[in-house]
């Protein structure tokens, strides 16, 4: 192994290392200060960490507005339909518990408990409403609100002054659905608020709890999210701590983790928006802190309410897109660019193909398993073309590798590399091959696996899958597991993964092979490099790759088994003296055509062997 060899294999390893470090969550709180982090988050979870401090009146002040309601009892009042379970609290007037009733934690799937997941919870989570009174800032966590109307799926809470105003907030709802409608609406209360007031302000916060069995893969899909008004999504880091104060309006905010969400979206666009996403401790049983501030328009006089919606539920693309059906605001909401599918030609693969053949494969009720198999099995049938116009492009050159090594020889200085290639080109063109043949399904094929790599773990129809050995496609699968992490691998092997690698080096050992056989001497001694990442490549998918979900390493491996299997196909088919000499027979005829010139790359390095033969007649002269 030369000089040059080693140090390349020396800046792979540290690229392959520095990669898999960025993808890596930061951890910024060490193990042992992991309980003292939780008590900190408990203190503050009332709060956001980017809310203002608010001034108001004392309980025992008697010019407070709604001076009644500064003592009573907290009690929670249940909504439900078939979907989705909300409590609201008397005080505050705010959302204290969700429950997904036909979703599950992976903890109790893997008991075997039929207890619905517990979205979002007042031991977490917080939500607060203020505006300026003309007594101080008015904040609704103060107050005790009274139901004065309730069915089993709406509510209305009350606040009455002594002189009768009134501010009542209604929540309804939607049937068979995860809508959650909120609308905050004031009678008589204009006098007590100056003219000058035309916001509230929301202040709303929630830590988010791990719902999957693997911290570092749901943690790597779960992000604070929020819609610019009129434009695209943004959203925080997802490995890092991170805060933003949003530039422009906003129609809507979400707390996101990998397969669900609770989103709060406005009639009208919010304003001043602060936003901020806290990486918490793996173990702890939370993923993220996330906190939001931000401005909403109030109409003191009554005439306009305020009017918002939830979304409590799953990251399912096709739900999430028909939610603008029951919108509140007069623009859409887009709520389906929760389901990251990509940046833009990746995205359009995923949106106009992938989703469509999965639904269909879907709706057939098949395993999810053989879902991925025939996605799979249709994705090759479409690049079967391209591939065996690329491995004919190959074996072409392999037929000729006796004519190409002859050049070799008779241009065997490094200074006659020019007319070297040249000559090689010339006789490319002259057998009709093109060198670069190979490069077309490649090219078509990495924006294919590069969109499954964003659809797969965004699929929540794989969640708590099994297939064959693995309880669950939407997870890593444990073939041997252990109590502590080793870096770079975790506490198990995944055997989905070990057989995506295996296989992914069987594919690049032929790929390889199949170069060797089209290369003279000189290249291949220069392709040892990229020989040596090929089969270094599989190595640094394992470590990359055994966190990832089973589903995504079953896809890959079954994609380059097909591929294998199609590689093999076309050598055991194609037989080498019949391309000879159908090569020679287009050799004959364009041999003696005088119009048959040089194209491409051999016309390009015939014109700069012409500029170099010209610049050293004049640099002899």
């Amino acid at each position: 192994m030369d000089k040059n060899t080693i140090v390349g294999l020396v800046l792979i390893a540290l690229v392959l290392i520095g990669f898999s470090w960025y993808n890596t969550p930061t951890q910024p709180v060490a193990p042992a200060e992991q309980s003292q982090q939780a008590a900190v988050v408990d203190t503050v979870k009332d709060a956001a960490s980017l809310s203002k401090e608010v001034v108001r009146p004392q309980a025992s002040d008697s010019s407070d507005i709604f001076f009644a309601a500064t003592q009573g009892t907290n009690r929670e009042v249940t909504l439900h339909n078939d979907k989705v379970q909300v409590k609201i609290a008397t005080q505050g007037a705010a959302v204290s518990e969700v429950l997904l009733k036909e979703y599950k934690s992976y903890t109790d799937f893997e008991a075997g408990k039929d207890t619905p997941l517990l979205l979002y919870s007042k031991n977490d989570a917080a939500f607060n409403l203020t505006f300026d009174t003309k007594e101080g800032q008015f904040a609704l966590r103060d107050y005790y609100f009274t139901p004065v109307s309730q069915t089993d799926s709406t509510l209305t809470l009350r606040l009455t002054a002594a002189d009768g105003a009134t501010l009542d907030v209604e929540y309804a709802l939607l049937p068979d659905n995860y809508l959650l409608n909120f609308t905050v609406r004031t009678n008589g209360l204009a006098k007590h608020i100056p003219a000058t007031t035309k916001v509230m302000q929301i202040d709303w916060n929630d830590r988010v709890a791990q719902h999957e069995k693997g911290f570092y893969f749901e943690n790597m899909y779960s992000t604070l999210t929020y819609k610019l008004h009129g434009d695209d999504t943004e959203k925080l880091s997802e490995a890092e701590t991170e805060q933003e104060s949003v530039t422009g309006s906003v129609d809507w905010v979400a707390f996101k983790n990998q397969y669900f969400s609770a989103v709060l979206m406005s009639a009208e666009p919010l304003t001043e928006v602060d936003v901020k996403s806290e990486q918490l401790q793996e173990g702890s049983g939370y993923l993220k802190q996330y906190a939001a501030q931000m401005q909403a328009p109030f109409d003191p006089s009554g005439s306009k309410a305020s009017r918002f919606q939830f979304y409590f539920g799953p990251n399912n693309y096709r739900l999430l897109q028909s939610m603008d059906d029951h919108k509140v605001s007069a623009h859409d909401n887009d709520l389906q660019e929760l389901v990251y599918l990509g940046w833009p030609i990746v995205r359009w693969i995923n949106r106009y193909f992938t989703l469509y053949v999965f639904d269909f494969f879907t709706r057939m009720g098949l395993p999810m398993g053989i879902v991925l198999l025939l996605i799979t099995l249709l994705l090759r049938v479409i690049v079967y073309v391209p591939t065996r116009k690329s491995y004919m492009s190959s074996a072409k050159m392999r037929v000729l590798k006796p004519k190409v090594d002859a050049i070799t020889a008779k241009y065997p200085k490094q200074e006659d590399a020019m007319k070297r290639q040249q000559e090689m080109m010339t006789l490319y063109s002259q057998y009709g091959v093109s060198p670069m043949g190979g490069c077309l399904p490649m090219l078509i094929q990495m924006p294919i696996w590069i969109a499954m790599f964003n659809f797969v773990p965004n699929a929540i129809e794989l969640r708590q899958q099994s297939f064959l050995w693995a309880e669950d496609l939407s997870t890593y699968d444990s073939l041997i597991s252990w109590n502590f992490d080793i870096w770079g691998l975790g506490n198990h092997l995944s055997l989905f993964c070990l057989l995506f690698c295996a296989t992914n080096l069987l594919y690049s050992f032929m790929t390889m092979r199949q170069q060797r056989e089209t290369m003279s001497g000189e290249q291949a001694q220069q392709m040892k490099m990229m020989q040596w990442m090929m089969m270094l490549m599989p190595l640094f998918f394992f470590f990359m790759f055994n966190k990832y979900s089973s589903g995504l390493n079953y896809y890959y491996f079954i994609s380059l088994l097909f591929s294998a299997l199609t590689m093999w196909w076309l050598r055991r088919t194609t037989d080498d003296a019949k391309l000879l000499a159908k090569l020679e027979a287009n050799y004959e005829a364009n041999k003696n055509n005088p119009n048959k010139k040089p194209s491409g790359l051999a016309a390009r390095l015939e014109a700069l062997q012409k500029q170099q033969e010209e610049l050293m007649k004049r640099q002899q002269k």
